[in-house]
């Protein structure tokens, strides 16, 4: 596990391109799908890593490859969001996923955060993976992102 740098976007990229496939299939549409993947472009990555100051962790397997990445930020004071999380389909259920968000959780908390959100779409299994960890829903909400395209998310919590 180690925190991503600039020259990690691409390798974030990629993986981003080999998991959300696999992950949203039976969930969105073909079009949603396409459409939030422009969010790990190379320019959105960059911008959410120097405008937005989301620090990115990448999970590493043997010969450093890179197996699955996390995102977060603090948005408020005491209070941080996961933005991202997601492990290579084929190593799911090795715990690289909790490892992940372990760590996440212990770097908001060294650096004062009481309370972690994350934004779960509402049909992805990755719901009860957060809440077998502690997260509970607080509410559910649809974001219109534009081009039709609108996420469906439950909006879950976990005190740090």
């Amino acid at each position: 596990m180690r925190t991503a740098g600039l020259d990690d976007i691409n390798a974030i990229g990629y993986l981003a391109y080999q998991v959300w496939p696999a992950t949203y299939k039976d969930i969105l549409s073909f079009e949603h799908l396409h459409y939030m993947l422009h969010f790990y472009s190379p320019t959105a990555l960059k911008e959410q890593m120097v405008s937005k100051h989301h620090v990115f962790l990448i999970a590493e397997m043997e010969e450093d490859e890179p197996v699955g990445f996390a995102s977060y930020s603090q948005v408020d004071m005491g209070v941080f969001k996961l933005h991202k999380l997601y492990v290579l389909p084929a190593i799911q259920g090795r715990n690289i996923g909790k490892t992940l968000l372990e760590v996440v959780e212990e770097e908001c908390r060294e650096a004062g955060g009481k309370k972690m959100l994350v934004n779960v779409n509402r049909f992805n299994k990755a719901k009860q993976f957060y809440e077998r960890h502690g997260y509970k829903v607080i509410k559910e909400e649809d974001i219109e992102l534009g081009n039709g395209v609108k996420q469906e998310d439950s909006v879950l919590e976990k005190n740090l």
